[in-house]
């Protein structure tokens, strides 16, 4: 009896935080579109989290450069679904005369695939480093990539360097061309809105994989490994293949966030996925709970949302009392990111929901 009824508490509870999903953004878009945008990217963050928190909070493999993943995804898309390569290469131009336009059916498995493929190749060469000397090499690999897309515009111009790739096509899912404002009815849907939904209907999927995931033979060989590599091992748990898979996997959660991200944007560049970009995303890790998967969703949402929202409202209130803006948006954006990570070392060491133990 009491199973049946916690069955229908738990249906209950999710179709009422799926209403709340589908609701809030027309909530949130009488203050203006930026709102929902706010809500869209915390959406693409939490997809980010949850897929190093594979890597750092269930196998225990600091990756300081996991916005390479990211950026592999983005610049897939973006060479996919942009004119750059049909106006760089003669023999694309003959064999795709319409263009390349990619459809998100064939986008999202390639962008987890390549994602992954690249995983695999930072975790071959790091196998056998731990700690600091692991942060320092993903550091680096992080680095290696960024600099290659600032770079490969010469001799063959593969990613137009700085200047990055524009004109990126926006998705369609099902006819539906989420970079235009979809009228249904009387009502508008704008295309913020559209992609809002895309990204809440992925980050639900990723959310799923990583619960399934958490008390799965896999998940459990990568918490073996965190907590002693060496007992795991003598327990017959195959060290170099749960590392990899661990890599690969949190890889391709990051791979299908780029692509997402550059069908949002319309434009990528290098300057999108710099050194910091990895360290909030490590910080929404830690802040919320390594290996705890609603923590890491508690983590990215605080550590997104309130410093954009703090962009949008920080000058106005700081008129509003002094008269005049004291202390600059971005400025005042770090300096509470930075308070509330010394706060979250000092008083909750495992994050504000704990870490789960195997």
């Amino acid at each position: 009896m009491t199973v049946s009824l916690t069955g229908k508490n738990a249906i209950w509870a999710a179709l009422l935080v799926g209403l709340a999903l589908l609701l809030l953004p027309f909530v949130a878009g009488y203050f203006g579109n930026s709102w929902i945008r706010i809500l869209a990217f915390a959406s693409l963050y939490i997809m980010l989290a949850l897929g190093l928190n594979i890597v750092v909070g269930y196998a225990g493999l600091l990756d300081l450069g996991y916005v390479a993943f990211y950026a592999v995804g983005a610049y897939m898309y973006a060479l996919l679904a942009s004119p750059h390569l049909f106006d760089q290469f003669e023999w694309i131009r003959q064999t795709f005369p319409d263009g390349l336009h990619s459809s998100i059916w064939l986008v999202v498995p390639l962008s987890a695939l390549l994602a992954a493929l690249f995983g695999v190749l930072l975790g071959v060469p790091v196998l056998g480093l731990r700690g600091d000397y692991l942060a320092i090499v993903t550091l680096g690999f992080g680095e290696i990539i960024r600099i290659f897309l600032n770079n490969l515009n010469a001799p063959i111009n593969l990613t137009n360097g700085p200047q990055g790739i524009a004109k990126i096509d926006s998705i369609k899912v099902l006819g539906v061309d989420l970079g235009e404002t979809l009228q249904v009815g009387g009502l508008s849907v704008p295309s913020v809105q559209l992609y809002y939904y895309l990204f809440v209907f992925l980050a639900v999927v990723v959310i799923m994989v990583s619960v399934r995931l958490q008390d799965s033979r896999v998940g459990r060989a990568w918490m073996a490994i965190r907590e002693d590599e060496t007992a795991a091992k003598a327990m017959g748990i195959n060290v170099r293949n749960v590392k990899l898979l661990a890599f690969a996997m949190g890889a391709s959660f990051g791979g299908v966030s780029g692509a997402m991200f550059a069908a949002f944007q319309g434009f990528v560049s290098p300057e999108s996925f710099i050194l910091m970009e990895s360290v909030v995303i490590v910080a929404m890790v830690v802040l919320g709970g390594m290996g705890n998967v609603w923590g890491v969703i508690l983590g990215a949402i605080l550590l997104y949302s309130i410093p954009e929202v703090l962009r949008l409202v920080a000058k106005p209130i700081q008129e509003g009392i002094f008269g005049v803006e004291l202390i600059a948006p971005e400025a005042l954006r770090m300096l509470l990111f930075g308070l509330a990570m010394v706060l979250i070392m000092l008083f909750r060491p495992n994050g504000l929901m704990g870490r789960r133990h195997a």
